[in-house]
């Protein structure tokens, strides 16, 4: 049988991307984010034959994924690959970071990762075979002005696929992404990027794009990649060097 794949954040930017990605590599995908607006994109899906559905979840909410995930094992009958791609920004320095600001991004990038996971896992256990990426992001590894909130959730998503890669590494595979790319949530280049000149930029000589890391989460998710675990893969053309 065709796997499945649940895509969070799954209607933009490099949730997107991967989502066509997966698609066309013959995989059935659940996309699941909060954004209505860009549930068009299953419909897109429909008008070119391609299995996905749109659920409209905020991660953040427990019982809203609990009900998600329930939901996408009954329509399509199975659930094999979770990519944990939802999150956001809210950036100011420490100053002027307002509690609001802080809770909405650990509420989404941290609690809704653990949310995410914790809702999935039983279906891969089940099964005794799963994937579950999760997007970090090279902030998480070197830190970002102006970024204390959104740093803190990726240096913790890292930390948590590193348990959960212990806890689980007998039934599925937790690898983790570090995209350092154009994303519709940094303005189209990385934090570090912004206003820096272009002896800043990484050895590659250039920034990456969605679809690299969508390759990148495709060949995680695939039989071949199933001795990756807990392992955090750069996806930055050495910007992290």
């Amino acid at each position: 049988m065709k796997k499945v794949a649940i895509i969070t954040g799954g209607a933009g930017g490099i949730g997107r991307a991967t989502v066509l990605r997966f698609l066309r590599d013959g995989v059935q995908v659940a996309i699941w984010d909060v954004q209505t607006e860009r549930s068009g994109l299953e419909a897109e899906c429909r008008e070119q034959g391609l299995p996905a559905r749109f659920f409209q979840v905020n991660t953040a909410d427990y019982a809203a994924v609990q009900e998600a995930a329930r939901q996408t094992a009954e329509a399509f009958g199975q659930i094999d690959v979770l990519i944990n791609n939802a999150g956001i920004t809210r950036d100011a320095t420490l100053k002027k970071m307002t509690p609001e600001q802080w809770d909405q991004v650990i509420g989404v990038n941290l609690t809704g990762v653990f949310n995410c996971t914790k809702a999935v896992y039983p279906y891969l256990e089940a099964q005794g075979w799963g994937r579950i990426i999760t997007a970090a992001s090279v902030v998480g590894l070197y830190g970002n002005f102006g970024q204390t909130n959104y740093a803190a959730t990726k240096a913790g998503v890292i930390a948590m696929t590193k348990v959960w890669a212990r806890e689980f590494g007998r039934k599925a595979s937790l690898p983790a992404s570090s995209p350092g790319v154009h994303s519709h949530r940094n303005g189209g280049r990385p934090a570090r990027q912004r206003g820096a000149d272009d002896a800043e930029r990484p050895p590659a000589g250039r920034l990456g794009t969605v679809d690299e890391v969508a390759a990148v989460c495709a060949f995680l998710a695939s039989e071949e990649a199933g001795f990756i675990n807990g392992a955090t893969i750069s996806v930055d053309g050495g910007l992290t060097l």
